[in-house]
């Protein structure tokens, strides 16, 4: 039992301990919340003293649960779908019958530790602790807990012997392969599988691709929507940007337009809004997208790849052949080109083992220069020579013979 003051993250803190209950309750400055702690052990030692319940008896499952409900509006689907996956997947199941109160920094720690046994990849254990901390930073703010035990993980994330994951795209060959196959075995997805490889565009971004965001004159997309889990949502860095169409790519779309319409004429409705609709002319779900990825590539006989590694096949090629770093960082739509940079500046061509021996030191001896070759004159070519220079072997002068004199300037100063 006891009454304590504790500075923390600009503020002051009051802690009381009683028989098993525990309370916190945030002050102003310190001379304030060393007067309000006395009068709170005036009143203990009186017996005057009664602490309410604590609110601090509700679980973190169901304040997590409250949480999340709260966040539509305020964060992407995107991210709110990100921290609901998290939650229910690896973190309510560990600590979700914990009293809120009671989760300690240690029960963090012991959840990452838990996690990188598991085998989960080192991004996916962070985004486990950063989802718990996002949950305990909110209970802060609402003065449910004093501090977040959560913060600053960071030395619990490093990466150790797992490897760095790299970009592997498909090669040109591997590319051209794949469309190939779609245009002969999946003939409703040649057009979705070119646009992927020709404009990079994130998987949610496809699919809220519409008719009307194509501009035919300028040979163009306009690319402002993703949708996630059938929800509209704005782009990844939330900004609107110009993906180029190929040839190509205009000319299959442009034919894909056509047979789209005159499949809906047939069955009497109106053309869908979308550009890869489905067979009832709603939006595509991303799961049926990445099944039927699945079989392309199993008939394609390549290595099974993600979706997302397409956009990287997009990118890699646009480098490979010399395009500017920038022009693909617009194309991507990455919110910086260091972004653009860290994850495909192995792929940039430009330094060789030509460049690195400029660096060696060029051969030469000192105080001395490098005798210059003497010509080789053929003896047939002899008198010919003699005419043009003389038997003196000088050049042949236009005012006076004299050969210390070797050009009209001089000539003129003497």
């Amino acid at each position: 039992m006891g009454v304590r003051i504790k500075f923390h993250k600009g503020a002051w803190w009051i802690f009381i301990n009683r028989e098993g209950r525990r309370r916190a309750k945030r002050v102003g400055d310190k001379e304030t919340a060393k007067h309000v702690a006395q009068r709170i052990r005036e009143q203990l030692a009186a017996g005057a003293f009664n602490l309410p319940p604590a609110i601090t008896e509700e679980t973190l499952d169901a304040y997590a649960k409250t949480w999340l409900a709260g966040l539509p509006g305020n964060l992407k689907a995107s991210t709110i779908r990100f921290y609901g996956a998290n939650l229910e997947r690896y973190v309510l199941p560990s600590l979700g019958h914990r009293v809120l109160t009671a989760v300690s920094r240690a029960d963090a720690r012991d959840l990452i530790i838990a996690s990188r046994k598991k085998g989960l990849k080192l991004n996916t254990v962070k985004g486990i602790a950063r989802t718990l901390s996002a949950v305990l930073s909110q209970a802060v703010e609402d003065e449910k807990i004093p501090a977040n035990p959560a913060l600053r993980l960071g030395r619990h994330l490093r990466r150790g012997d797992e490897p760095k994951r790299e970009v592997e795209p498909l090669t040109r060959e591997e590319a051209a392969h794949l469309v190939a196959i779609a245009r002969e075995h999946f003939p409703r997805w040649h057009p979705w599988i070119l646009l992927t490889l020709r404009t990079g565009l994130r998987l949610g971004e496809q699919l809220a691709v519409q008719w009307a965001d194509i501009d035919w004159h300028g040979r163009f997309i306009m690319v402002h929507r993703n949708l996630v889990r059938g929800v509209l949502t704005s782009t990844k860095s939330h900004q609107r940007r110009r993906v180029d169409m190929s040839a190509q790519l205009f000319d299959t779309l442009l034919e894909w337009r056509r047979q789209q319409r005159a499949r809906w004429l047939k069955k009497g409705k109106p053309v869908p809004e979308w550009v890869f609709p489905s067979l009832e002319g709603t939006a595509l779900e991303e799961r049926n997208v990445r099944h039927v990825f699945t079989r392309m590539l199993e008939k394609a006989e390549l290595r099974r790849i993600r979706v997302h590694d397409l956009r990287h096949t997009f990118a890699s090629l646009l480098l490979q052949q010399g395009e500017s770093v920038v022009y693909v960082k617009e194309q991507l739509g990455h919110g910086s080109i260091q972004i653009t940079v860290d994850t495909y500046g192995h792929l940039i061509p430009g330094a060789n083992r030509a460049a690195v021996d400029r660096l060696d030191d060029a051969p030469t001896q000192p105080n001395a220069t490098p005798a210059q070759p003497e010509p080789v004159v053929e003896e047939d070519d002899a008198s010919e020579l003699q005419v043009l220079f003389g038997k003196s072997g000088e050049p042949p002068r236009n005012r006076t013979e004299n050969p210390q004199i070797k050009s009209l300037l001089l000539c003129q100063l003497s």
